[in-house]
């Protein structure tokens, strides 16, 4: 009977054992589940980030097949690149343009050994701002410049080719100059009060005025025509563009044009 017992004990005392290491296993496994989850969380932010950037990339890549089949489809021989347009040749300064002066406006002495072209729009605000330099020039050499006025009305100024006709209208009247002046005080305004008011400044007769600015439409645009053509064959690129005895000049203040009216004269005067 005591070895029964014994027997019993000793396997209530295995039990017992067997339970506790089963616990103790477990306890373990919960603790390296609870230890591992943050680990395991941020495994699965990385497979997220992983599947979000192959979908990025599958994005791009559907992007970039879209762009090869647009340029594909542009047709045989169509450039998928447009060319640069080229720069205009650098401006040669020692060329002599033949310039003749036709029809065109002349300011100060006609008769004058030296002469200074001015190809002018006069609703350009720089051929307002050199128009005070050509006035000192030829105060500084009255007998001895002239200014030839071509007419180069620009596209993007709308006031000034009416104003070109109205100077030329004035002209006929003996009061150019005056016109012109006016005009590019004004921004080549050729509203119907202002013209009455430079007619009335200039002393001009009002009707004459407007019936010759109205009546030689067909005149004044030809002279127009041929003073724009003629710019283009003397390579004007912009207004106003100076000639001085058929080449250009960069001079736009008095004493850079005096450096080089005094040799033309004294060459002429050997």
């Amino acid at each position: 009977m005591e070895n029964k017992n014994d027997v019993i004990a000793i396997l209530l005392v295995v039990l017992i054992a067997v339970i506790a290491m089963v616990g103790i296993q477990v306890s373990v496994k919960n603790g390296v589940q609870v230890a591992l989850s943050p680990v395991k969380q941020q495994l699965d932010g990385i497979g997220k980030q992983e599947r979000n950037i192959l979908n990025q990339l599958n994005g791009i890549h559907r992007e970039l097949n879209q762009m090869r089949n647009k340029v594909n489809s542009m047709g045989n021989g169509v450039p998928r690149f447009q060319p640069q347009p080229q720069l205009p040749p650098p401006e040669d300064m020692n060329k002599v343009y033949n310039i003749p002066v036709g029809d065109s406006a002349v300011l100060g002495n006609k008769n004058a050994p030296v002469t200074i072209t001015e190809f002018s729009d006069f609703q350009c605000p720089f051929c307002a701002r050199f128009y005070p330099v050509i006035k000192q020039v030829l105060a500084a050499y009255p007998d001895k410049v002239r200014v030839v006025i071509k007419n180069f009305p620009l596209a993007f100024h709308p006031n000034a080719l009416p104003a070109a006709k109205l100077a030329m209208a004035a002209n006929e009247q003996g009061k150019f100059q005056g016109m012109m002046e006016s005009l590019l005080a004004n921004g080549g305004d050729v509203s119907d009060a202002k013209i009455k008011e430079y007619a009335q400044n200039l002393g001009l007769n009002y009707n004459k005025l407007m019936a010759d600015y109205k009546n030689q439409d067909a005149r004044w645009t030809k002279q127009i025509d041929d003073d724009l053509k003629l710019g283009a064959d003397v390579d004007v690129r912009g207004t106003p563009t100076f000639y001085l005895d058929g080449r250009k000049t960069n001079a736009r203040d008095l004493e850079s044009f005096k450096a080089q009216i005094d040799p033309i004269l004294a060459n002429k005067n050997k």
